[in-house]
């Protein structure tokens, strides 16, 4: 039996935990208030931490029995990671998707959260500080964007159109060295292909039918499990290049969500040399 879940409440949490601990922060860092993880472009700032403190002890009285994953958390303990394979129920959080953005003071940066019960993506929610409101899904129920008035409205994602017409999002970064240079010139062929660097607004424009692919390596949880789900359920097709379905247990490889199947297989093909 799937658990019940209240999404609405889970994204007002989001929008109370941005509120309070991240748009105060915006624009109003200090140097000490950034730090790199792994790289220049890896960063984490208080407002990251804070937020995540945040959402993990409203987490524990809403859904007490199950287990907290957040982006930084696992920084601070890589065995979450293992613990989600296996877990109940769970909560996975990415407090600022976007950081780099965020740090810049650029205003492209989203708070992500998924249920996962069972190794299955059961809800999924993308809240937009800035524009204060949220998209959402649950498994078998649609998706749809949340106001903060609480008017809802359904999403769909776009129709399909030639790859010379589409609108596309990669995030090449961590391609490997031959794939990047196999691909990165057929983007030649696509209409317009950008990087928000934040995977939440991607997935929202995507969503809503602003776009008809996205593309992405590097598969932490975080940043793909409610963006796949809120695609999926307004009628977009996900997967591996290989074809094979996204799950939560999947860090690797290159992903493919698309507004639909055949969008998807138009990206695959045109963008991606057979093996």
């Amino acid at each position: 039996m799937k658990p019940t879940i209240d999404v609405a409440r889970l994204a007002e949490l989001l929008r109370e935990a941005a509120k309070a601990e991240i748009m105060p922060r915006f624009r109003n860092l200090s140097d000490g208030d950034i730090r790199e993880k792994t790289s220049a472009t890896d960063l984490v700032t208080e407002a990251d931490e804070a937020a995540e403190r945040f959402i993990a002890r409203e987490c524990r009285s809403l859904l007490p029995e199950a287990l907290f994953v957040g982006e930084e958390s696992v920084a601070a303990d890589a065995s979450l990671l293992d613990r989600l394979d296996a877990a109940d129920l769970a909560v996975v959080v990415d407090p600022i998707d976007g950081t780099a953005n965020f740090a810049a003071g650029v205003p492209l940066f989203a708070v992500m959260m998924a249920i996962v019960s069972r190794g299955e993506t059961v809800a999924g929610l993308i809240y937009d500080p800035l524009g204060d409101d949220c998209m959402l899904a649950e498994k078998g129920a649609g998706a749809r964007r949340r106001l903060s008035s609480g008017e809802e409205f359904p999403l769909a994602t776009a129709a399909h159109v030639p790859l010379s017409e589409a609108v596309g999002c990669i995030s090449y970064t961590y391609f490997p060295d031959e794939l990047k240079k196999a691909v990165l010139p057929r983007l030649s062929g696509v209409k317009i292909a950008g990087n928000y660097r934040c995977a939440g607004h991607e997935y929202r424009l995507l969503a809503s039918g602003g776009s008809q692919f996205a593309i992405y390596s590097k598969l932490m949880p975080w940043d793909h499990l409610p963006g796949v789900l809120i695609t999926q359920e307004a009628g977009g097709h996900v997967g591996k290049i290989d074809g094979s379905p996204y799950t939560p247990l999947d860090r690797e490889g290159t992903l493919i969500a698309a507004g639909s199947e055949e969008s998807w297989h138009a990206a695959r093909e045109g963008l991606f040399p057979r093996a």
